[in-house]
């Protein structure tokens, strides 16, 4: 018979990065164990709750909800250091009272307490004790702290208020080697719970599983504390003992108070919390004058029917919507609706674009009340696939924001439903196979390289595990068994492989609850933002609709965000205000520019395989597009060719059988949506609507045995209907694989609708899209490139970026030539950004143009003000109106300290350094000149440009006359060879990605940039790899030989031959681009011949840094009066004037602690510029003693240096 004991201070691994144990083995170990219970109390958070209680339940023992709480040393609301900044309590829930106050005191502590760690005080814990089970806590705790430091009266007094606060309180003891302070403070817990009659309870503190994963466990603390193993100073545990330990174990262990561990049961035996999965907790909406939520939303539609329908509705348009307010009456989700009308009335009102994807824009309900425009009669859209009350599921209302007004909408559900109701979602991440190879290395020392390499035997794809690289990989098995280094490593990734390592916000979902979601769900700070953002659940988001909670969607969509924007953009510019859901959807223009292929930049059609397509199948028609969007996926894909032919008449449309015409017909005979499954099914065998997504579902997880079932009641209902049962299994065989990977037609509707918006815009008004689009795609190298390159095949011009005429953004300019062009922005230079160019902006706006170098730093602003800024925007030739770009990009240091100078003279109150010494030292002001310097090369420019706007707009390198004979110059043609045919490219070689195939050999992945501006992508196996690896440079300018690969409709050559091409160094294949046609300042040149950076020089020649000798001879001196000496003390200041202040005070203070007779002068130095300023009213006396305190204060010797008094001069 099993021994009673329960482990109730347990650390999973959501004890991030400090517990080990996997929730489910941990579980199994219990269950193996014959513990009839188990409990948790990860450190300051819940977030296992819900999937530990799952586990427990299912094993068939009780799940003991808990945390080990952070306390802090005073108020929550205190930001304190020190050693009482915070100290631990083990808590447990006793019923589902004491639960939600548990989820509460985690919460809080999040909060309001959050300092370093998640804090609750005495406050907090007094407030909600109700319905707790509270332990004294281990070594960490308050009270053991006092224990530890011999302060047995404070003990006593916190375990009186222990004792007072909460409903039961017990002593915590625990046993572990090698920890000198242990057996004293379980001495004084013994001592108190004998003098105060407390009850005692064995823990073991477990962190992990198994014994022998307590070195795995030492790595996952090296881990999260960023140490190494051999770090002797780091944090650690003392044994290997934090382990999950039998009943047997842990009654041997405290074989001498047995109640302790008898305690542990009875303690488990008293709880009762259980969570509840049954309840849906759905907002209210606020109806006008508390009308019913059914009636109000039945009124809300009919009215919106008859706004959508003006001319009337057919009978059976009325009955659709009846049958689906029906259907959302019965499931109890018109408050689901109205909170969703009432989001979507807010967006529109607010002008912020916005739709539903998946199955929602299915809903005629949906539609007259506004949320989706697209009417699912026109499409034939199922709503039982959305809703079907049948399933009994929770619909998903996914919506879609413009991405940079989607917090907008948070907001305003926030404020509208409180901010007590609406939570962000958590999302955990873990380490995968490459992570817990690198993290595992550096936590064992290893060199970077090692590590790296076999990092790089594992392959990039999802998924992967290290055990399936290690069947992949012979170089990595062969590393495995010849290098007991490189197995350690392997070893211990595989242990920590799947560990969750870290929490963050989920980028789309939120919660909004009818009650306070504190009642329901335990909150903290969103893992980025401030103080005032939304809080996050501690629940990930399958827990959080476990738990009944509405979870939505909000998702950013930069499409919507770039359409919005180039409607306000043709409406300045044209006068023609367009509204999304009116462009009509039979403009030739749009259907010409999709016929075309051109389709870069438009949603879902951007690809080169999808480009071919549409191509080739030339839509004429919304459902064309939508069918379009729904094949170009695995799957699918291959019926692409079918559909196109079909359409065509170059094969004959086949239907399985003719009852299914009706069905097929718009898709030319082909299965492309789930839709059409579902009226397969029941047309051919009988099913309901709702009944045929049940089926479709489980299609979806291929289960054998369900099919098999499925099959034979499909079978059966089509006989019924008169089918035969051959033609029935046909059929059967026919839809099952299609209902696995058919798309949601709603879905690939409402993704039509914005890609024909977008093409729409582009078609017909390209400069005002592309404008948008560019700076949609701001930062994104890898998607300005192909913009810019698209402006050009459309004769836009696109110019860079120009001090005098760029925006904060990229627009339209008319300012270099009569023909509009596309202006790069100032903050679309990396490392510029908009916070330190708006105030500039503003300025030049309001003031007019900069015109000169002083001009531009007087009034750039303190933003500005930033080498990297400067630096940046003079390699770009942004600054190329005051001088040529290499003395700019040479002289950035001069202009940097030029412009903070200025900066800080016009700030009223700045103070500097020379302000200590009042009106005897006047501030100084600097100036600075261009440094000559040679311009730089073609090459450097283009690299410049590359790096920090994503893509080069001045001279081109590669010309066509270099190209070799036979080359392809341009990726459209390229397109037009088959898969095996062999081609000659060449160009720059814009990308590099070396990785290893499955025998570990290396092999690169590469983007070459063509004489068309496109990049191609260019695999390089192991064979050629080997013989070409030096030519693989990001830069290198190559020719290149091998076949044409097509994959997934993907197109790339796979290199076999490679080699230099030969370019002249400086080409000018067209003349650098006008930047300002009326001053012509891009060509214009400075005269720079006596220009040069001006430095104040002193007489510092005779100076000797101070050395041990220097020392020793000027002690030795100074007990002779008649020699002193001059000891010279050198300070940069900086743009901290409050830090230099603060050192200047000190060092004068530190020389007067010293009297003696030598004199002081100090070197400042600023803007590269030397001041000499004589100290005469301080002397002191030179010593070894403070040379050091001088060279700790300043933190280099090499700025204390000594003269002989007869060398001394003043500046």
């Amino acid at each position: 018979m099993a021994l009673s004991f329960t482990h109730l201070h347990v650390h999973s691994e959501y004890s991030l990065l400090d517990g080990l144990s996997r929730i489910p083995t941990m579980v199994t170990r219990a269950k193996e164990l014959g513990m009839n219970s188990l409990g948790i109390t990860d450190h300051g958070s819940m977030y296992g709750v819900v999937d530990f209680y799952t586990a427990c339940k299912e094993a068939g023992i009780k799940p003991i909800i808990g945390c080990e709480l952070y306390v802090a040393g005073g108020s929550r609301f205190d930001k304190r250091t020190g050693d009482k900044a915070y100290t631990h309590l083990t808590v447990l829930a006793k019923n589902n009272e004491g639960y939600r106050n548990l989820m509460k005191l985690s919460s809080k502590g999040h909060l309001e307490g959050f300092y370093y760690k998640p804090r609750v005080d005495h406050e907090l814990l007094e407030e909600l004790a109700d319905g707790l089970i509270v332990f004294s806590g281990c070594p960490s705790s308050e009270l053991s702290t006092a224990l530890i430091n011999g302060d047995y009266n404070n003990a006593r007094e916190i375990a009186k208020w222990c004792m007072d606060s909460f409903p039961e309180f017990y002593l915590e003891i625990q046993r572990h080697e090698n920890l000198d302070f242990l057996d004293p403070l379980n001495e004084g817990i013994l001592k108190l719970g004998e003098e105060l009659d407390i009850p005692l309870v064995a823990t073991n503190d477990l962190h992990y599983v198994d014994k022998e994963e307590s070195t795995l466990h030492d790595v996952l603390l090296c881990i999260g504390t960023n140490s190494t193993v051999e770090d002797e100073a780091r944090f650690r545990f003392s044994d290997e003992s934090f382990y999950l330990k039998s009943p047997e174990e842990m009654k041997e262990l405290f074989i001498d108070i047995p109640e302790a561990v008898s305690n542990t049961q009875l303690i488990a035996d008293s709880t009762d919390v259980s969570l509840d999965f049954s309840t849906l907790h759905l907002p209210q909406y606020r109806t006008p004058n508390d009308e019913n939520a059914d009636t109000y939303l039945r009124n809300l539609c009919w009215q919106g029917f008859d706004s959508r329908y003006p001319e009337g509705a057919t009978e059976s348009s009325k009955e659709r919507l009846g049958y689906e307010l029906d259907v959302i009456s019965e499931t109890q989700y018109p408050n689901y609706f109205l909170v969703v009308w009432d989001i979507a009335k807010f967006a529109r009102q607010n002008d912020i674009v916005f739709g539903v994807r998946g199955s929602a824009a299915s809903s005629l309900a949906l539609y007259c009340l506004g949320v989706t425009d697209i009417d699912p009669l026109d499409y034939s859209l199922v709503f039982e696939r959305f809703l079907n009350i049948e399933r009994k599921e929770m619909p998903d209302i996914d919506m879609d924001f413009q991405d940079d007004r989607r917090e907008e909408a948070i907001r305003y559900v926030t404020e509208k439903y409180g901010r007590d109701h609406v939570a962000q979602i958590i999302t955990f991440g873990t380490l995968g196979a490459k992570a817990a190879i690198r993290d595992s290395g550096r936590a064992l020392g290893m060199s970077y390289a090692d590590v790296d390499r076999v990092a790089k035997f594992i392959p990039t794809r999802v998924g992967m595990t290290i055990d399936q690289a290690f069947e992949l990989s012979p170089e990595m098995k062969e590393s495995y068994e010849n290098d007991p280094r490189l197995r350690l490593l392997i070893d211990t990734a595989k242990g920590l492989e799947g560990v969750t390592r870290h929490a963050s916000t989920h980028a789309a979902a939120v919660v909004i609850s009818e009650d306070p979601l504190i009642d329901h769900v335990p909150l903290q700070r969103p893992t980025k933002g401030d103080e005032s953002s939304v809080a996050m659940t501690q629940y990930a988001m399958e827990p959080v609709a476990k738990l009944g909670l509405l979870k939505m969607d909000f998702l950013g969509l930069i499409n919507y965000s770039i359409l919005s924007k180039a409607a306000k953009l043709v409406l300045e510019r044209h006068g023609v205000n367009i509204l999304l859901p009116e462009i009509p959807f039979d403009d030739p223009t749009t259907y010409d520019l999709l016929a075309s292929g051109e389709t870069t930049a438009i949603f879902q059609l951007e690809s080169p395989g999808m480009r071919r397509y549409i191509k080739d199948l030339k839509p004429g028609s919304l459902a064309e597009l939508a069918a379009m969007v729904a094949l170009y996926r695995p799957g699918p894909m291959e019926h692409i060719a079918t559909y196109i032919d079909s359409k065509y008449g170059k094969v004959p449309i086949k239907y399985p059988h003719p009852a299914l015409e009706e069905i097929l017909k718009e898709t030319y005979g082909v299965i492309v949506y789930q839709d059409q499954v579902l009226h397969i099914l029941r047309k051919f065998a009988g099913y309901t609507l709702g009944q045929a997504d049940i089926v479709r579902k489980a299609m979806g997880k291929k289960i054998s045995s369900l099919m098999q079932q499925e099959r034979e009641n499909f079978t059966e209902g089509a006989i019924k209907l008169g089918y035969d049962e051959k033609i029935a299994g046909s059929v059967f065989d026919l839809i099952e694989p299609f209902a696995g990977y058919a798309f949601n037609k709603a879905h690939s509707v409402s993704y039509a609708v914005v890609a024909y918006w977008t093409a729409y815009f582009k078609a017909n008004y390209p400069i005002e899209f592309l404008t948008c689009v560019l700076n949609a795609y701001e930062g994104n190298a890898e998607k300005i490139g192909p913009a810019v390159a698209e402006c050009t095949r459309l004769d836009i011009p696109v110019l860079p970026p120009h001090i005098n005429h760029s925006d904060v953004d990229f627009s339209i300019d008319s300012s270099a030539s009569e023909k509009p062009s596309i202006r790069f922005g100032l903050a679309s230079i990396k490392n510029v950004g908009a916070l330190a160019i708006e105030s500039l902006v503003q300025d030049r706006k309001k003031n007019g143009p900069f015109k000169s170098l002083a001009d531009f730093s007087r009034r750039g602003g303190t933003d500005a003000a930033n080498r990297r800024v400067i630096e940046s925007l003079s390699k770009v030739g942004a600054l190329d109106v005051f001088g040529q770009r290499g003395q700019l990009v040479a002289s950035v240091d001069s202009i940097t300290q030029l412009m903070q100078r200025e900066a800080q003279l016009k700030e009223s109150g700045q103070s500097t350094m020379f302000d200590l010494f009042g009106s005897s030292v006047p501030t100084p002001l600097a100036e600075v000149q261009l440094l000559d310097s040679p311009e730089p090369t073609d090459r450097e420019k283009i690299g410049w440009e590359r790096e920090l706007l994503g893509v080069s707009l001045g001279p081109r390198i590669l010309d066509p006359r270099y190209a070799p004979e036979g080359a392809v110059l341009s990726k459209d043609l390229l397109e037009a060879f088959s898969d095996g045919e062999r081609v000659i490219i060449a160009g720059e070689v814009a990308s590099v990605r070396i990785t290893a195939d499955r025998q570990g050999r290396r092999i690169c992945f590469a983007g070459v940039e063509i004489f068309d501006g496109s990049t191609i992508d260019v695999a390089i196996w192991s064979r050629a790899y080997e013989k070409t690896s030096h030519l693989w440079i990001e830069g290198s300018l190559l020719q290149l030989t091998g076949p044409v690969r097509r994959r997934d409709e993907e197109i790339s050559v796979h290199c076999d031959q490679a080699s230099e091409l030969d370019v002249p160094e400086n080409i000018a294949l067209k003349p650098p681009l006008q930047i300002d046609s009326e001053s012509n300042s891009i060509l214009q040149q400075t005269d720079t011949q006596n220009q040069k950076t001006i430095i104040q020089e002193s007489n510092l020649d005779s100076s000797t840094h101070v050395t041990e000798d220097t020392i020793n001879h000027f002690e030795s001196n100074q007990a002779d009066n008649d020699h002193s000496r001059m000891l010279l003390v050198n300070l940069t200041e900086t743009d901290k004037p409050e830090e230099d202040q603060f050192l200047l005070k000190a060092i004068l203070q530190t020389l007067l602690e010293y009297p003696g007779n030598d004199r002081v002068d100090l070197l400042i130095h600023k803007d590269g510029t030397q001041w000499r300023l004589e100290m005469p009213i301080i002397r002191t006396g030179f010593c070894e003693e403070l040379s050091e305190r001088l060279i700790e204060l300043t933190g280099s010797s090499e700025t204390i240096s000594v003269e002989e008094e007869a060398n001394t001069s003043a500046a």
